[in-house]
């Protein structure tokens, strides 16, 4: 049986500034840059066969290093794309009102997705993704909401656990298909 291994982009200047940063373009900083090289270092003995990457600049360029030392060409995954934040994007993710949005799995974001559209595309793309190539290693490279999701498909976890679990800049979870 094969297993996923999860990356979250490298840092973006929105990640400084404390941000939210759904499905805004938004550019890697110099550490960013070096935490995606860094991934190539981590993932060095593990033997990946396939790559699949969101469609957003900041996760295409964290995974391009990895993809290059693998000899592997990553395929955009639409559904790795981060949750859709709506009226939150861009403003600051420390406010009671965010924080209280976020706990509301079955709202949406004002203008955007809810916690719960966001997990039914990743479980279905992890379903997928288990019964084409549940017997290989695969890397997804996104972003924290995606990975937040992808940790509760694999874990047993209550909403707070949920909404504070964090897969840090250019961190890898590595997970096996149940």
């Amino acid at each position: 049986m094969g297993k996923l291994y999860v990356a979250r982009h490298g840092e973006t200047v929105w990640n400084l500034d404390n941000k939210v940063c759904g499905r805004t373009n938004v550019e890697l900083t110099d550490k960013g840059r070096k935490q995606a090289l860094a991934l190539v270092d981590k993932l060095k003995d593990v033997p990946i066969d396939r790559i699949f990457v969101s469609p957003l600049k900041r996760a295409r360029d964290t995974a391009e290093p990895v993809a290059a030392s693998k000899h592997i060409l990553p395929v955009v995954e639409e559904r790795l794309i981060e949750q859709c934040y709506g009226e939150f994007e861009g403003k600051d993710k420390r406010t009671d009102e965010f924080y209280q949005a976020k706990r509301n799995f079955v709202c949406r974001y004002p203008g955007g997705e809810s916690m719960f559209e966001l997990a039914q595309r990743i479980y279905n793309l992890l379903d997928e993704t288990k019964e084409k190539y549940g017997d290989q290693n695969v890397l997804f490279v996104c972003h924290g909401g995606v990975g937040r999701a992808i940790n509760a498909y694999f874990n047993d976890i209550t909403n707070e656990e949920y909404t504070t679990y964090t897969l840090h800049n250019g961190e890898v979870a590595e997970y096996e298909w149940k």
